[in-house]
């Protein structure tokens, strides 16, 4: 039987920390949990955190004084410093309702008039050509002109998705960035998730969870940049999203642009500003500023009261597990925790939708082994290889996902071998 669930009295709770109104939470494999001590409290930035009026002026001003950042990036990394540059004027005339002092957005390399110290293009390239991102950012920060800098931020371009099928996400990446932590403990580095890439849809999701995930289980700082263009501004998800804000259907056909839609039902310069964004729409790059700015206060101190201690918990107790055995031939195990603290729960109902999927190497939907409401707890179900249909299905690599009525979603990879 495809979908045999056995379930184990295994219900967990456990405090979760989130920056955000809302965290999404994914586990990665027990290699990256344990290579790094947790150093400090998580800072995650996603589409939760792009409303710049409920962060105090003190804090923007905090940041302006304290921060020495560098970023290095190319083309899509632009999105989110021309998305800044926009946002000066944008601020000035009352956008979005913003009241704050004139030019209280202003950046610039070295921090000149008061403005927030940020170092563009301070690195060459981006974190996708190994091991040149890492051999940069020692040569910068050893330079002594270099010696007020306490943040670096890289972005990816377009290879987060290549390095997690060919099996180096963790070397050329997660690795290296944690060993410069360790090198330089008085710099703040900030992890990044990838562009999304709807033509690579299931690598790209795989490597984004688990740069999440990472991040989450290990105390660092994560700038969301896949999750802020997954969401447009009043927080519908595009589960099939592109870059370019076009979003899909399951099968692959173009539904429309998100970000396109929602400008043309709003009005420009007052709910939107135009702005460069390579590769992309202006709305998304206006996202990604207003989320720089959140990141920017948080680094500063600043402790956002969002009013959502359950739905932290509720992403603490949601887990994911490798299958096992893995490769395997005929069937695997797949072990996965639904989350106690959900907002049914709270309601006083009895469970949450669940569904765990089962999709090949390009995305497409292979099984669906669980759609139902469960309580809380801990389930295994078996998978034995098969379609929807019945049949069969080919060696190779296949991914799972699991996915919570209230939007936790989490995916891993595995492989058949016949």
């Amino acid at each position: 039987m495809q979908g045999t669930i056995i379930v184990a009295n295994d219900i967990l709770t456990k405090k979760g920390v989130s920056m955000c109104k809302y965290l999404p939470k994914v586990l990665f494999g027990l290699v990256l949990i344990i290579i790094s001590p947790v150093k400090a409290q998580n800072i995650i930035i996603d589409h939760n955190c792009t409303t710049l009026s409920e962060i105090p002026l003190e804090w923007i001003d905090s940041a302006k004084s304290k921060l020495h950042i560098a970023y290095g990036h190319t083309s899509h990394g632009s999105q989110i410093t021309e998305g800044m540059l926009g946002l000066v004027e944008f601020a000035n005339g009352g956008g979005k309702g913003l009241s704050f002092p004139e030019d209280m957005f202003a950046w610039n390399n070295g921090g000149e008039n008061g403005a927030l110290d940020l170092h563009d293009y301070a690195m060459g390239g981006d974190v996708g050509y190994y091991p040149d991102w890492v051999n940069n950012t020692r040569e910068y920060l050893d330079d002594t002109t270099n010696s007020d800098v306490n943040v670096i931020m890289w972005s990816w371009c377009g290879q987060v998705s290549g390095k997690y099928e060919n099996g180096t996400l963790f070397s050329q990446y997660i690795q290296p960035m944690t060993q410069l932590e360790e090198d330089y403990p008085d710099v703040r580095f900030i992890y990044m998730t990838g562009h999304l890439d709807h033509w690579d849809d299931a690598n790209n999701k795989a490597a984004n969870d688990s740069i999440r995930s990472y991040c989450r289980n290990n105390g660092k700082i994560l700038f969301d940049f896949a999750d802020i263009e997954s969401y447009n501004p009043d927080g519908v998800f595009f589960e099939y999203a592109h870059d370019n804000c076009d979003y899909y259907n399951s099968e692959g056909e173009k539904l429309g642009n998100w970000a396109e839609e929602w400008r043309e039902a709003h009005t420009e310069n007052v709910d939107w500003y135009y702005c460069g964004a390579q590769h992309s729409d202006v709305l998304n790059a206006n996202q990604k500023a207003y989320a720089a700015w959140w990141m920017w206060a948080r680094l500063a101190g600043w402790q956002p009261v969002t009013g959502v201690s359950e739905l932290e918990q509720k992403a603490e107790d949601f887990n994911l597990s490798q299958n096992y055995p893995n490769p395997f031939n005929p069937a695997t195990m797949i072990k996965f925790r639904t989350p106690l603290n959900s907002p049914l729960y709270q309601r006083g109902e009895t469970g949450g939708l669940v569904t765990l999927k089962i999709f090949d190497i390009i995305g497409r939907e292979v099984a669906t082994l669980v759609n139902e409401q469960k309580p809380a707890g801990t389930y295994t179900v078996e998978w034995n290889g098969t379609n929807s249909a019945g049949q069969q299905v080919g060696s190779g690599i296949y991914f799972y996902q699991l996915k919570t009525g209230s939007g936790l979603v989490e995916t891993k990879k595995m492989m058949i071998i016949k």
